[in-house]
C-alpha cells in the first residue's frame, strides 16, 4: 500500500472514530487498536514513510510559503521596486529588479557584498534597489539610520561608497562607525545630523521594516527577483538564476 493510500486510511479511520455515537464505545475502541496495530506494523516494516511523510508536510509548506510571497510581491510591488524611500543602484529601467535587505552588522551580508557589486558590473540591464533591514540589535538600528539620512543627501555613487565602508567593515557597525563612513564618503554632517532626526528616517525604516516581514524573511540577506523570495546568501551564481528566470 502506498503511503498516501496509508494517510488516507489513516484520515478515514479518524473521522469514523471520531463519529461514532459514545455507545458505542467498545466497538470505537476495537477499530482504533486495530487500526493503530496496522498502522504500527505498516511502519515497522517501512520506517521510511516517516521521512517520506515529513518530507512531503515541509514541501507542501513550503509551496504553500511561496505562493503567499508571490501574493505579497505583487500587493506590494510599488514599494518593493519603486519607493522613493529606496536606493536604487544600476540601471534604473533595468527589466530585472533584484531588492536586497541587509543588516550592516550581518556578516552574511559582508561576505554578499562581492555578489552584488559583479551582478550590477556584468549585468547592465539589472536594477538593484537596497533596503535597510536592521534586525541585530541597536547598533544595526542606528547604522540603518544613518544610512537613510545618507540617501537623503545621495542615493547614488556616494551612498554605494559609504555602503560599502561599513559592510568592508570587519567590526562592529554602530553609529559612530556609519557617521565616520559618511565623512568619509564626503557628505555634508551637519545636513545628515539634522536630517537623521526627521520624520522621514522614521518611516523609511518603518517601511522596510514591514515589508519584510510581510514577505515572511527571517535573516539576512534576503532578496526579492522578480515572483521570488531568496533567503541567505546562497552566492553570485544562484542569484543570477534567479535573475533569468525572472527574465523569461
Amino acid at each position: 500500500m502506498s503511503l498516501a493510500r496509508i494517510v488516507a486510511a489513516a484520515c478515514a479511520a479518524l473521522m469514523l472514530l471520531a463519529a461514532a455515537p459514545l455507545r458505542a464505545a467498545p466497538e470505537t475502541d476495537a477499530k482504533q487498536s486495530e487500526f493503530e496495530r496496522m498502522l504500527k506494523k505498516y511502519l515497522a516494516a517501512h520506517p521510511e514513510a516517516i521521512q517520506e511523510a515529513l518530507d512531503t508536510l515541509a514541501a507542501r509548506k513550503a509551496a504553500a510559503k511561496t505562493e503567499q510571497q508571490k501574493a505579497t510581491i505583487k500587493a506590494n510591488g510599488g514599494e518593493l521596486f519603486s519607493s522613493p524611500r529606496q536606493v536604487t543602484l544600476g540601471n534604473h529601467t533595468g527589466d530585472v529588479t533584484l531588492v536586497e535587505f541587509f543588516d550592516y552588522n550581518c556578516g552574511y551580508c559582508k561576505r554578499a557584498l562581492s555578489d552584488l557589486l559583479e551582478l550590477m558590473k556584468n549585468d547592465p540591464k539589472l536594477k538593484v534597489v537596497l533596503k535597510e533591514f536592521p534586525v541585530l540589535g541597536p547598533g544595526s538600528l542606528d547604522a540603518a539610520k544613518v544610512a537613510v539620512a545618507v540617501r537623503m543627501q545621495d542615493a547614488g555613487a556616494r551612498y554605494l561608497a559609504f555602503h560599502r565602508k561599513l559592510l568592508e567593515n570587519r567590526g562592529h557597525n554602530d553609529k559612530a562607525r556609519a557617521l565616520a563612513a559618511a565623512e568619509e564618503a564626503g557628505f555634508d554632517m551637519a545636513l545628515l545630523e539634522r536630517d537623521m532626526a526627521s520624520e522621514e528616517v522614521t518611516k523609511s525604516l518603518d517601511e522596510s521594516t514591514r515589508l519584510g516581514r510581510a514577505l515572511a524573511i527571517n535573516g539576512t540577506p534576503s532578496y526579492v527577483v522578480g515572483e521570488r523570495v531568496v533567503i541567505g546568501a546562497l552566492g553570485e551564481q544562484v542569484l543570477k538564476e534567479s535573475i533569468s528566470a525572472a527574465r523569461k
